[in-house]
């Protein structure tokens, strides 16, 4: 895959991020917004990821704690050669029995 394959669906995913970040924390009426999503501690971050930036950092949490969410956004990278189903599959080889994540490292680039 061509780095500008990986920068366009990292683009295409930041983008869909922030749509769901302005959906999430629009201000209900108090003028006060909370974030309604759930990360994970960066202690499940390997070396390489925590060295990333915080963005990218941000988002392996993200997926790590709502794989659910991220099933349903369909990756337009071309990377299903790969065998990625989804976006989650961007983020996260596997998740092993005992909840040990396997990180996939496409999207550092």
């Amino acid at each position: 895959m061509s780095k500008r394959r990986v920068r366009l669906a990292v683009a295409a995913f930041v983008l869909v991020l922030g749509i769901l970040l302005a959906v999430i924390f629009w201000p209900g009426g108090s003028g006060t917004a909370t974030r309604a999503y759930a990360l994970a501690p960066e202690s499940v971050l390997t070396p390489p990821i925590r060295r990333a930036p915080a963005e990218v950092r941000e988002a392996y949490r993200f997926a790590v704690a709502n794989r659910g969410v991220l099933s349903y956004i369909p990756c337009f990278c071309g990377c299903g050669a790969q065998g990625h189903r989804s976006n989650v599959d961007w983020y996260l080889k596997d998740v092993r029995p005992d909840g040990t994540v396997v990180f996939d490292y496409v999207s550092l680039g």
